[in-house]
């Protein structure tokens, strides 16, 4: 059976910014077949949970994402202040691994997350298009990403 990757919130696991979980229903049709990898990039770096809220912040006014804060263009900054820019990279890289020693090449994420997200995060409080840290590493190593 192939292994997927999967946010652990999806799964019921309470490992959101807030301390909940944000379970789907059509999860269980996407896994038939499939052995799911619960997995928080956040907490693999070393984010506690709960944490502040955090969003990707350019030094410039253009739309960042992931890709940027990979690239170094861009930060991960929490509502705090603070910058978890690092834990965010180390996350990724941490998923990144697991899914290499399952042999995943499939993840199943939540959309909107500055780590999580696939074609939406979040940007001042509104949804923008865009990838968080760890899917925009995952997609740069060629696995499909599955956004929930």
């Amino acid at each position: 059976m192939e292994a997927v990757i999967v946010s652990a919130c999806l799964m019921g696991l309470p490992t959101r910014y807030d301390g909940r979980s944000k379970p789907s229903d059509i999860l269980c049709e996407l896994l038939e077949g499939c052995v799911p990898v619960p997995v928080c990039p956040e907490q693999l770096g070393g984010l506690p949970t709960p944490r502040p809220p955090c969003e990707i912040s350019a030094t410039d006014d253009r739309a960042s994402d992931g890709d940027d804060v990979l690239d170094e263009r861009a930060r991960v900054i929490a509502s705090d202040g603070s910058d978890c820019t690092e834990a965010y990279i180390r996350g990724a890289d941490c998923v990144l691994k697991i899914a290499a020693a399952v042999g995943a090449r499939k993840a199943i994420m939540k959309q909107n997350s500055p780590s999580c997200g696939c074609g939406f995060v979040m940007k001042g409080g509104v949804r923008t298009t865009g990838n968080g840290v760890c899917a925009a590493l995952l997609l740069r190593h060629g696995l499909e990403i599955v956004p929930l």
